[in-house]
């Protein structure tokens, strides 16, 4: 297989938008009557650090951190296109989101995932995150599984 390529962008950038539509139609199916809950907090606008995955010229997947706190970035909008996935392209994707998010002086990520999506939290326990209580408007949403990892600063 060729080379993964991960390109930093913008929350405007066409590739990450686009793959971002897939990913909501996604969760709209797995999320259900709860989709609309989930999806008041995934907005693009205040995302500013995006990761766009590349095979050959083709955008296959995206994630972005977003600021949470003085010492904390959030993963947000993890998604690989369904034929790319199982081929390491996420976890790629996500130790550069934490190399990205310590060059930038934070200590921790934190995620939230839907208890739904089994792939993605295993995907989070291989990368080496804990599972904590839910965080923020996740508290009390027992759909919700939230993650937490500490990162190691580039040397």
């Amino acid at each position: 297989m060729d080379a993964i390529r991960l390109v930093r962008t913008t929350n405007t950038d066409a590739d990450f938008v686009a793959l971002v539509q897939r990913l909501n139609a996604e969760l709209a199916i797995l999320d259900g009557d709860d989709h609309d809950f989930y999806n008041q907090y995934n907005g693009l606008e205040d995302i500013k650090h995006i990761l766009v995955a590349y095979y050959k010229k083709t955008p296959i997947a995206c994630g972005a951190i977003k600021s949470f706190s003085d010492s904390t970035m959030e993963v947000k909008r993890m998604y690989t296109i369904e034929e790319h996935r199982n081929k390491g392209v996420a976890i790629q994707l996500l130790t550069q989101l934490e190399s990205w998010a310590a060059e930038l002086g934070y200590t921790f990520t934190i995620l939230e995932t839907g208890l739904r999506q089994e792939a993605a939290i295993a995907l989070y326990y291989k990368a080496g995150y804990n599972l904590i209580s839910n965080y923020g408007q996740y508290a009390g949403i027992e759909n919700s599984r939230c993650f937490q990892k500490k990162i190691i600063s580039p040397a």
